[in-house]
């Protein structure tokens, strides 16, 4: 399978111009399937990529639940386990790329990961059931889950190469993408409803399950992977390197990373500010965060067709702007508490909006630009600049929180991320119609 990036070349009538490919008819009274999804290997990585959004994002409720109600942890605790989880992108992204690239069946250590994680998550359960189960244990499982996660993905740069066809990586990110947006939208309600059922530890045998349907997923696919790299010096600042030294990958880290940083204090306050200062309920909260998901959903429906109008570079840039601008809604908010949830609403949507744009743009960038040799060291030196600053965020946030006070805080964060644009515009990526071919990208 070729794994080699789009070109930019004519088209012929009727074929669509980010893939150079006809769409497949659709028969009258059917509901037509993305042409995507018809390629089997991609259609299998998908699913269960799909399924195992949806156990995250249950385990996103369902863990911090387990640790407040089940072990009555206070807020220092919970930062505490918030940060195990993080902490391995810091630690081990840099060495994990490495050790990826190194080896020529991906696929293999992300079903070992899928099913590790799944080990781990059933001991919380076990262990409650027989009444050992501990704070301590719970933070050693979030810090083994990041570790895992980490290989996972180091690994999972490489697959997606290999599934998508012709370099359709727009259309792959915006399915991959969206059907994350939709776990975002059902997960947080499943996993609630299934805590008001079973006991919080036994709600994560779904998310066990979700890792377990993922491997096996990953395991119905043979998809041609790019081969091993030799062991070379240097090999673990490689990936650095080349961000360093390729002007699309330095402004799109220095981009995404800025807007990590001041999107995570928001993060830190927003949930203190909505119902202290602003008054919101519970409930109206909850409501007001799912709209994040709905607009996601909203924005990996329409970046493919952004992309094909204004070109592929101009909607990288129109992500980064579109993301964060909605949050300067958030500490305008004020007067009636329906005015305030509608002020909210607006802007959790639009961010969501804006991030899936970001997300899609960047990541088929990405995917175009890095070669099959680094891909791995590339994604796990990424993943440490653009994880580990959230951590930062998170605190600068409350640190400013509490000096300046919460509206002021989050007015100084929203206008540091609208700030974030700016590294992209010197670079070459606004001049981007399509993904660059192998030619170009010596250049970017």
């Amino acid at each position: 399978m070729s794994t080699t990036p789009a070109t930019t070349r004519a088209t012929a009538p009727g074929t669509d111009p980010a893939t150079g490919t006809a769409p497949a008819p659709v028969r009258a009274g059917r509901i037509p399937v993305p042409a995507l999804l018809r390629v089997r290997e991609f259609r299998r990585y998908w699913t269960g990529q799909s399924i195992s959004s949806v156990g995250d994002q249950v385990t996103a409720i369902v863990l911090p639940l387990v640790a407040v109600g089940t072990l009555h942890a206070d807020a220092g605790r919970m930062g505490l386990l918030t940060a195990a989880g993080w902490l391995p992108s810091l630690l081990f992204a840099l060495p994990a790329g490495t050790w990826a690239d190194r080896r020529g069946n991906r696929r293999r250590v992300m079903i070992a990961a899928d099913l590790g994680r799944a080990v781990l998550l059933l001991t919380v359960p076990v262990a409650y059931v027989l009444d050992v189960l501990t704070l301590t244990q719970l933070f050693t499982v979030a810090f083994a889950m990041g570790t895992l996660s980490v290989l996972f993905d180091v690994c999972n740069a490489h697959l997606f190469v290999a599934v998508v066809p012709g370099g359709r990586y727009v259309e792959g990110n915006s399915l991959v993408s969206g059907s994350r947006a939709m776990s975002a939208a059902t997960g947080p309600g499943i996993g609630g409803g299934l805590v008001q059922l079973l006991a919080a530890p036994l709600a994560l045998v779904t998310d066990a399950l979700s890792f377990v349907a993922s491997a096996f997923a990953l395991g119905r696919i043979r998809p041609t992977e790019p081969p091993a790299e030799p062991r070379e010096r240097g090999a673990l600042a490689a990936g650095l390197r080349f961000i360093r030294t390729t002007p699309v990958m330095r402004a799109s880290l220095l981009g995404t990373a800025t807007v990590n940083l001041f999107t995570f204090m928001i993060a830190a306050l927003f949930v203190l500010y909505a119902t202290t200062t602003l008054g919101l309920s519970a409930g109206l909260l909850g409501a007001v965060l799912s709209a994040g998901a709905l607009g996601g959903l909203l924005g990996a429906a329409v970046t493919g067709r952004i992309t094909r109008r204004i070109g592929l570079g101009r909607t990288a840039v129109l992500g980064l702007v579109a993301y964060p601008a909605p949050l300067l809604l958030v500490p305008a908010a004020g007067g009636g508490r329906w005015t305030v949830v509608g002020v909210l609403l607006a802007a959790v949507f639009g961010s969501g909006v804006g991030v899936m744009i970001l997300d899609i743009t960047v990541g088929s960038l990405f995917a175009a630009v890095v070669p099959d040799r680094l891909r791995s060291r590339v994604t796990g030196a990424y993943q440490a600049v653009n994880f580990g600053i959230r951590p930062l965020g998170s605190v600068l946030g409350g640190v400013l929180g509490s000096t300046l006070g919460l509206r002021p805080a989050l007015w100084v964060a929203a206008v540091g991320a609208l700030t974030s644009f700016l590294w992209l515009l010197p670079s070459p990526i606004p001049g981007l119609r399509t993904l660059p071919d192998r030619q170009e990208q010596d250049g970017i």
